[in-house]
């Protein structure tokens, strides 16, 4: 899967079983589960990406990927009909947009561009969200993905991230004097740089997620000035 972007992976789950069952569950024929699908995953992609602008949200992104079970998702497409998978779809979902108004928004802007109904795709949006994680967790746990990623959690594990504090004692005091929380706060940089490089490709999701950027912003700001 080398080279494949987010919704390359989510189309080639199960020679296109995934998308197909994913419609299924909702209603939609195979060719309208793919549109509702290309419309809707611009918006997941630019969730993750938010999410992981900083060392904390990209730290737990990955440990999200690494800790659940999400390869489900694409590799057994019958669980997608399933309570469960659209419950931790849904949670998915509030964790990036933190509201139900933005997923709306989202829903709305997708009716625009498919001309499928408003109501069926926020039905098909925590299944988008449930694959699209499903296709990261699979991505990230094989080969050179594995590989990086583990060098990145052990860059962070040998002191990338910010000083203790409270510390004491002539270790402490050098430090200081010698200008070692700015290099950690450096190498914490660098760390989550390499991060976002590593993941970019996977979570540019049609290479052209500018649109939908806007159209995320424009909705998290109306919830979050409410």
């Amino acid at each position: 899967m080398a080279g494949m972007n987010l919704l390359d992976m989510i189309m080639s789950a199960q020679n296109g079983g995934a998308v197909e069952q994913a419609g299924a569950k909702v209603g939609l024929n195979p060719q309208q589960a793919q549109s509702a699908l290309m419309a809707l995953l611009p918006a997941i992609s630019s969730g993750l990406k938010n999410n992981a602008r900083t060392p904390d949200g990209l730290s737990g992104l990955l440990g999200a990927l690494g800790s659940g079970d999400h390869e489900k998702y694409i590799e057994n497409p019958q669980v997608l009909t399933s309570a469960e998978t659209e419950n931790d779809g849904n949670a998915i979902l509030g964790h990036l947009f933190g509201s139900k108004d933005v997923s709306r928004a989202v829903a709305a802007n997708a009716a625009q561009k498919t001309g499928l109904g408003v109501d069926i795709l926020k039905k098909m949006l925590p299944l988008v969200a449930a694959m699209a994680m499903g296709s990261l967790s699979k991505q990230t746990r094989g080969g050179t993905m594995k590989s990086a990623l583990a060098g990145l959690a052990m860059q962070q594990l040998m002191g990338a991230g910010t000083a203790p504090q409270g510390g004491t004692g002539l270790g402490s005091l050098l430090g200081a004097m010698t200008g070692a929380p700015q290099r950690r706060q450096r190498r914490a940089a660098q760390t989550h740089q390499q991060g976002m490089g590593i993941l970019g490709n996977l979570l540019d999701a049609d290479g052209d997620g500018s649109s939908m950027d806007d159209v995320l912003a424009i909705a998290m700001k109306g919830f979050m000035g409410r």
